[in-house]
């Protein structure tokens, strides 16, 4: 597929993954844990089980296809991964890193597009991230996993954020690092943009329908101004 640049008119921004690595963070420090009992994982390597956790919390719909939100306990699961940063799993001396470049992109689209955040992640922690690095004010909304009824990889956090934004659902561009993002976005009507310097691999971004794949999220400003 490719993007057609003349479509977008508005940025939607997943959070871990495509704009903070606090995920891979969490999944080394959970394997760490884990590793007491490597006897009961193939290999003894307990981190894909882990990786597998920390998407469940980081997006209900990718790890059950969506079966938390027809049982309406989405928001439990958002509050759980809140939880496990509670309890330390996702803690570091600084609580949260920023993907190296994000805040010079940011900086640099918020003067062109209108920007918003869709993460699935629990209004808390997203919060406490955007805090962390003075990156609220270049959004114009944040949509969390408690925002609207359905998070993704359905379509409604998206058409919502492209309401707060002014803009049609199809003119918006979304940016993620799993196949739960590029769904949602073609659910959506609107373009996706796939980062590899979160969870997803290229083979399963494209399958999924992204538009476009970039090695790293910054590489996002030079693609626009282009």
């Amino acid at each position: 597929m490719t993007l057609t640049l003349s479509r977008i008119e508005a940025l939607c921004f997943d959070v871990d993954g495509t704009l903070s690595d606090t995920d891979d963070v969490f999944v080394e420090k959970l394997s760490a844990r884990l590793s007491v009992v490597g006897f009961l994982f193939p290999e003894r390597n307990p981190r894909p089980f882990a990786r597998r956790v920390v998407m469940a919390t980081e997006s209900p719909g990718n790890a059950l296809y969506g079966l938390p939100d027809k049982l309406g306990i989405d928001d439990e699961i958002a509050a759980l991964g809140d939880w496990f940063y509670r309890l330390g799993l996702g803690k570091t001396p600084k609580p949260f890193l920023l993907i190296p470049g994000v805040k010079e992109m940011l900086a640099t689209l918020y003067e062109k597009y209108p920007l918003s955040v869709v993460s699935a992640r629990g209004g808390k922690s997203t919060a406490r991230f955007l805090e962390q690095f003075q990156l609220s004010g270049y959004f114009q909304c944040v949509a969390t996993a408690q925002t609207c009824q359905y998070t993704k990889p359905y379509p409604d956090p998206i058409l919502w954020a492209a309401e707060q934004m002014g803009v049609k659902p199809e003119n918006c561009l979304m940016i993620g690092d799993t196949t739960v993002d590029i769904k949602a976005a073609h659910a959506a009507g609107a373009q996706s943009v796939g980062v590899l310097c979160g969870f997803g691999e290229k083979e399963e971004l494209l399958e999924a329908g992204a538009d476009l794949i970039l090695e790293e999220t910054a590489e996002l400003g030079e693609v626009l101004a282009g």
